[in-house]
């Protein structure tokens, strides 16, 4: 089978390599992938590690069955969760450290992966194998940042950054749940796409620079009730400033970095509630496919033009996801 490897750090890319086919363990799969979709975090798990196989996102056809396994079948369509070890209940440092595509764990940027059987969710028919590579970590992520503690409610305001894979979940998953939606981007383009995909409000943050004024401005002052910050440090005391009081923040992004200031005061003047969210258990992606959800793909890539995707994400163009198509 063919699979990608991560070479070099200073200029990290992508290195197509065949090597054995993989045969599962007692309690694993073996799945054939079909699909991966790229996210962020491959970004960064690119420019500091090397000798991994990417990616954490994939969907395929189960093609062995390990010892003791049972409820799967060869041919099975499925989905593999992000963590597969996390399938449900508190997270630790031992189900984070089952997230495929990082430092110890290759990912499915490959023909073939074996994983636990447990980390693995049936796929319905009408779910095309790229639409379900989207879900794993981008989807769980969204809902997540919406549902999970504090679910949004019918009526509630709910601010996106951006128009990348997670907001754009995000944005989906709230007006099913019956949000008005206020989302921002630099691009115009991209908010008629947020728009038509049913945003309430945009605001293009390149042309508002105070874009958080705004946002007050579209509440009657009072700011949303929740807000899904993607970039991190540079914009964090913004949204904090766009948050009601008694409101609550839920941070995943690290687009523009790990640290930074922050207005603590804000904070604990306004009674924020601060989540932060990595990911989701494999529990929360069983959810997500059972809403029917439809991903927005931007570009669907063929295997042996992995890099370009990759340079598709750098370039950060795209509105929703990026896939790369594997096998037949």
């Amino acid at each position: 089978m063919r699979r990608y490897r991560i070479t070099g750090r200073e200029h990290p890319t992508v290195v197509l390599e065949e090597t054995e086919d993989l045969d599962p363990g007692h309690g694993e799969l073996r799945v054939d992938l079909r699909a991966a979709s790229l996210n962020y975090r491959d970004l960064v798990v690119a420019k500091r590690f090397t000798d991994v196989v990417p990616l954490s996102d994939g969907a395929g056809i189960v093609s062995a069955i390990g010892s003791g396994v049972e409820g799967f079948a060869i041919g099975d369509r499925v989905v593999i969760g992000f963590m597969p070890g996390w399938v449900e209940g508190e997270f630790s440092e031992a189900k984070k450290a089952s997230s495929l595509g990082g430092p110890g764990v290759d990912g499915v940027l490959a023909e073939q992966i074996v994983v636990p059987a447990t980390g693995v969710v049936h796929l319905p028919d009408p779910i095309s194998f790229e639409a379900a590579s989207t879900l794993p970590c981008a989807g769980v992520t969204a809902w997540s940042a919406l549902f999970e503690r504090r679910p949004v409610q019918p009526g509630e305001t709910v601010l996106l950054l951006g128009t990348g894979g997670v907001s754009i979940f995000a944005l989906q998953l709230a007006k099913l749940a019956g949000a008005r939606v206020i989302i921002t981007s630099s691009s115009d383009a991209k908010l008629e796409r947020a728009r038509a995909l049913g945003a309430d409000h945009v605001i293009n943050y390149t042309a508002r620079p105070d874009w958080e004024e705004e946002v007050l401005g579209l509440t009657g002052g009072i700011g949303a009730d929740l807000a899904v910050d993607v970039a991190g440090p540079a914009t964090l005391s913004k949204t904090l400033r766009a948050t009601r009081f008694g409101g609550r923040i839920s941070l995943m992004g690290v687009l523009t970095g790990f640290g930074g200031e922050v207005d603590t005061g804000a904070i604990l003047e306004k009674r924020i509630t601060l989540q932060g969210i990595y990911v989701g258990p494999v529990a929360t992606l069983r959810a997500l496919i059972a809403t029917g959800i439809k991903p927005e793909i931007d570009r669907v890539f063929p295997f042996e033009e992995a890099d370009a995707a990759y340079q598709a994400l750098r370039a950060a163009g795209h509105v929703g996801k990026l896939v790369v198509q594997i096998g037949d």
